[in-house]
């Protein structure tokens, strides 16, 4: 497995999570949802980036019907490389991205980041539609 301590990642953040739902500073976000990505597979973690864009990719493709949201999150326990990128896809973790079992905190939240053209949001959920690799979960 990889890294699991937060002094043992060298990302000190800021961190992000994208999502559609409508949230507060100081609200909680666990593990336990339903993956925006296979309908079938309750997550074991909780995701968030570093990268203000790539959460606002994840607020696009995520489930629900509320507008997109971008949160600045700060871990409450440990967290790893998220493996269904990190090495699997990109050498390294390029993205900037990670997992947790333990909760993120909401801190504050991003309103200006890059959104996805009509176009770009379609081939993306078009991309994951055919993607018929396993979720590492």
């Amino acid at each position: 497995m990889a890294a699991s301590a937060v002094e043992q990642l060298p990302d000190n953040g800021p961190f992000y999570h994208g999502t559609r739902a409508d949230l507060q500073p100081g609200d909680l976000l666990v593990a336990g949802g339903v993956s925006n990505y296979q309908s079938d597979v309750v997550m074991n973690h909780i995701y968030f980036t570093a990268l203000v864009h790539g959460a606002g990719l994840a607020a696009a493709l995520a489930n629900g019907e509320g507008r997109e949201r971008v949160y600045i999150v700060e871990p409450t326990g440990s967290f790893e490389n998220d493996p269904n990128v990190t090495d699997k896809k990109f050498p390294g973790n390029p993205t900037r991205s990670y997992r947790s079992t333990a909760p993120l905190k909401i801190v504050g939240e991003v309103t200006d980041w890059d959104r996805l053209t009509p176009e770009q949001l379609r081939q993306w959920r078009e991309k994951l539609a055919n993607n018929k690799g396993e979720i590492i979960n």
